[in-house]
């Protein structure tokens, strides 16, 4: 099963020196589903400034597994009460990023649903804040497809 579909992302991080950091986007991209597990793929835009990029989301029953191609290339393992470390290309070179997973819901169905993971980062070993990605999946109107 592959689906053409509507995505549409909210990011958040919060730090305690400033206000929180909020990205929204809509965006197009498929929805698959295969061996049980469901995969959000989605190209970046100047708006993530990851221009380029295609990222990806596989959901598992152990967790969310976010895998990024072209200039920033990078994979994260979000898996609940787990910490993963992983190289995080920024554009000015990797930095190693450990991530915290609190906690991943999800709705997701054949149809679509919604994904949710709150969790905290470390950068070089630096707490770097608390940060919660929802994202909503829907089909696209046969008209965007």
């Amino acid at each position: 099963m592959t689906k053409d579909v509507i995505i549409s992302i909210s990011g958040q991080q919060l730090s305690t020196e400033n206000d929180p950091d909020v990205i929204e986007f809509i965006t197009n991209g498929s929805y698959s589903k295969k061996n049980g597990n469901y995969s959000i793929t989605y190209k970046e835009s100047e708006l993530t400034g990851l221009d380029g990029s295609v990222t990806t989301l596989t959901v598992t029953k152990d967790g969310v597994s976010m895998v990024r191609t072209g200039p920033f290339p990078t994979q994260l393992i979000f898996e609940k009460h787990r910490k993963h470390l992983s190289l995080y290309e920024t554009g000015e070179g990797p930095i190693v990023v450990a991530v915290n997973t609190n906690s991943i819901e999800s709705t997701l169905s054949d149809s679509g649903g919604d994904l949710s993971i709150a969790y905290s980062l470390e950068v070089e070993h630096a707490a770097a804040g608390a940060n919660t990605l929802k994202i909503n999946v829907r089909e696209a109107p046969p008209f965007l497809s």
